[in-house]
This record gives structure tokens, C-alpha cells and sequence, in this order.
């Protein structure tokens, strides 16, 4: 009987095109890229991650001492640890479209290995589209690190005078 209204409605043909092991071979094949940019991301994804839980946890110490008066100076630190923190996030919203945009991808590789219109066009532009959101997820990861390499080298600067102050009293 279930066999009988699968012929009726048409899902042999459907059949008959995913039965093809060759077919299926090759859809894995040309996956398989998409599935490797997948993994990057998500290498990417614990880097950024593990950045955002470090600017948390130094925000809010910084918070505290300025809240309790202990370091005038904290503010500006604080300003650029916030700044770095929208920058961190960015790059993991992006990050996290980019991945989304490849499952697309790969669900669109199947699909098209079953229908019978044509999805090149569409496969093509999310890659582009993931392409995109990784680019630019790379560009905010970029602009976080310079500003934390550029902190780190002001607050070189700030100890050596302070060192300086104090060798000549």
C-alpha cells in the first residue's frame, strides 16, 4: 500500500535519481570543501570565543576597581577592552553566519543532485555570501588585535616611565 502511493505521487522518479551511488559519491566529493571551511570556522569560532571570555572577566575587574576607586587610570583601559570586546563579537556573529551560509551550501549540493532545476546559480552565490561573512569576520578579528598588540605596547611605554620616575627620586 505505501509503496503503491509513493508510485502515485511521483517519488519513484525521485527515487530512481537518488538511488544513483555514483551520483551520491560525487555530492560528497564536491562537500567536502565546504565541510573543511566549516571546521576552520570553527577553529576560528573557540579563538574568538575564548577572547571574548577573557575581555569579560578583565571588563569587569576593571569595572570594580574604578567602582571602588582603586585606579583612576582604568577608564580608558576600559574604554579599549569594551571597544575590542564589540570588535571580538563581531567576528563571532560573522563567523557564525558564515558557517550557517555553508550548511546552506551543503544542503544545497544535495538537493541539486536530486531535482531536476538547476540550483548552481544559488550554490554559488552563498558560497560567495559565506566568503563574505568570513572576510569580514577576519577583518574585525584583525582591527581586535591590532588594538590589543597596540595596548600592549602603550602599556610597555606607561611602565618604562614609570620606572624612570622612579629611579630619578
Amino acid at each position: 500500500m505505501l509503496i503503491d502511493l509513493l508510485i502515485a505521487s511521483g517519488v519513484t522518479d525521485l527515487l530512481e535519481r537518488t538511488a544513483s551511488t555514483p551520483r551520491v559519491q560525487a555530492i560528497l566529493q564536491a562537500s567536502l570543501a565546504p565541510v573543511f571551511m566549516l571546521a576552520g570556522i570553527g577553529a576560528f569560532l573557540n579563538v574568538m570565543n575564548l577572547r571574548l571570555t577573557w575581555l569579560g572577566e578583565r571588563i569587569d575587574i576593571i569595572e570594580t576597581a574604578i567602582d571602588e576607586g582603586r585606579s583612576p587610570r582604568s577608564e580608558d583601559r576600559l574604554a579599549l577592552l569594551q571597544r575590542r570586546q564589540r570588535f571580538a563579537h563581531h567576528a563571532v556573529n560573522l563567523s557564525t553566519a558564515a558557517a550557517l551560509t555553508i550548511c546552506i551550501v551543503v544542503a544545497l549540493l544535495f538537493v541539486s543532485a536530486f531535482v531536476r532545476t538547476p540550483l548552481g546559480t544559488l550554490v554559488a552565490i552563498a558560497w560567495i555570501g559565506a566568503m563574505t561573512l568570513i572576510f569580514a569576520a577576519l577583518t574585525f578579528f584583525l582591527r581586535e588585535t591590532s588594538l590589543a598588540t597596540r595596548s600592549l605596547a602603550d602599556s610597555r611605554d606607561l611602565s618604562k616611565k614609570i620606572e624612570e620616575q622612579s629611579g630619578d627620586s
